[in-house]
């Protein structure tokens, strides 16, 4: 059988497989046994046991049950209540006024969380009801979170980050500083968009009641102490080059935990649901995780990553076509599969073609995250879409439509890594 018969073969497998209700995580492991036992000579169980065991036992991915665990304590701690009550103040003036503290409270819990999920959950309790009641729009307080919620994966700590640095051995520590810029200028523009729209109908904007003068604005930014210092501890420990990400990942659930002691909602319960949700997480993602490294292993000896980047080069795509190949490529398969189901299943097929076409893998992971965060919001799977049906219950499709917005605006935000890569690679280059 010929490549195109095999990956044929393969990717019947693979839709018929997942279509059939199987986890995701079992379903590349079988797929990977087929293409070992049809097209390899070396056995496949041999294979998979050293693949998976030495899958699992990876030092680097310790960082990920421990950014999750963080996550989950704050999941359950009243951070986002004070975050508003600090951050109400300083956005007041701005047009769109509140619902600016969308992006910003989702691009500051971003910094302490690494999942888009959380993040979209944890803010969204906090603004939906509040934004409802003063009568601001439903269609852009909706779009607003769901474009916004997706600053979990870029803004670092990024769950996104390890797996791709792990599958694509980049550093995760580069990874995690190379996102910082284009987080920042994904939220700017994302701040822009509300500016714009609500210039554009200044009547849907509810008049403002509430005037601060600059003191009372210092005064209730002390509400933003406690997340700014669990930022400062995480990030600062990394940036400053005295803590790995693991490290500084342990750093954030003992910060966590002591703000949640602080905050007087750590108890028995609240520690071991946050300590179960971040189990029951990760042994979802470790078995895709495991999977994964052996379809990895199963396309390698079977030579299907030689055989496409020896394709793809023989079309002569330029590298923009290629990233604009790409980056459709990642929209479709958004439709389907999560963010971390889509980064370990193509990662093994496509970093060859990627390094023939000499691109910078550290800049590629932050096209790589931009993309999986456009998938977020791509129903019919985007898991943000998932998350906000659950809170407003509206529909996926009229929550897919007032999120189209945001999702042109990472369209965008591609085209401008891409003309300005200096915007991934400038504060890396100077560690």
């Amino acid at each position: 059988m010929n490549e195109l018969g095999m990956t044929a073969l393969l990717i019947g497998s693979l839709f018929l497989i997942l279509g059939s209700g199987v986890w995701i995580g079992l379903t590349l492991t079988g797929v990977a046994w087929i293409g070992m036992e049809l097209f390899a000579s070396r056995p496949a169980g041999d294979a998979m046991a050293v693949t998976i065991w030495g899958s699992s036992s990876s030092w680097t991915l310790t960082a990920l049950p421990l950014f999750i665990w963080m996550g989950e304590i704050l999941f359950r701690t009243k951070l986002s209540e004070s975050m508003f009550k600090g951050l109400a103040p300083w956005v007041n003036w701005l047009p769109g006024r509140l619902l600016h503290t969308n992006v910003i409270g989702c691009a500051i819990f971003a910094a302490v969380s690494g999942s888009s999920a959380a993040t979209c959950a944890t803010i969204g309790k906090m603004t939906l009801p509040e934004l409802t009641r003063r009568g601001y729009p439903q269609d852009q307080i909706i779009g607003s979170l769901a474009g916004a919620g997706t600053l979990g994966l870029l803004i670092p700590p990024s769950i996104i980050m390890i797996v791709y640095g792990v599958s694509a051995e980049v550093s995760i520590s580069q990874l995690f500083v190379a996102g910082v810029l284009p987080g920042l200028l994904l939220a700017s523009l994302f701040s822009g968009y509300i500016v714009v729209w609500s210039l554009r109908h200044p009547g849907q904007i509810p008049p403002t009641t509430d005037q601060f003068t600059l003191g009372q604005r210092l005064f209730e930014s002390r509400h933003l102490i406690p997340v700014v210092g669990l930022i400062s501890a995480v990030l600062g420990s990394i940036y400053a080059g005295v803590a790995t990400a693991t490290e500084a990942a342990a750093v954030g659930v003992i910060g966590s935990l002591i703000l949640s002691a602080l905050q007087g909602s750590l108890n028995w319960n609240t520690f071991r649901d946050a300590l179960m949700g971040a189990t029951r997480l990760y042994c979802m993602i470790a078995l895709i995780l495991a999977g994964a490294s052996f379809l990895t292993l199963s396309m390698g000896y079977i030579g299907l990553p030689r055989h496409l980047a020896e394709y793809v080069s023989s079309l002569g795509l330029s590298p923009f076509l290629l990233i604009l190949v790409l980056t459709v490529f990642y929209a479709i398969l958004g439709c389907f599969l999560d963010g971390i189901s889509m980064v370990v299943l193509t990662m093994g097929v496509l970093l060859p073609t990627v390094q023939a076409a000499h691109i910078d893998l550290l800049w590629f992971g932050i096209f790589i995250v931009i993309v999986v965060e456009m998938a977020q919001i791509t129903p019919p799977v985007g898991f943000n879409l998932f998350v906000l049906q659950g809170m407003t219950r509206k529909e996926i499709t009229y929550i897919g439509r007032v999120s189209l917005p945001f999702f042109f605006l990472m369209c965008a935000m591609v085209l401008l890594l891409w003309h300005f890569p200096q915007i991934a690679t400038w504060l890396p280059g100077k560690m």
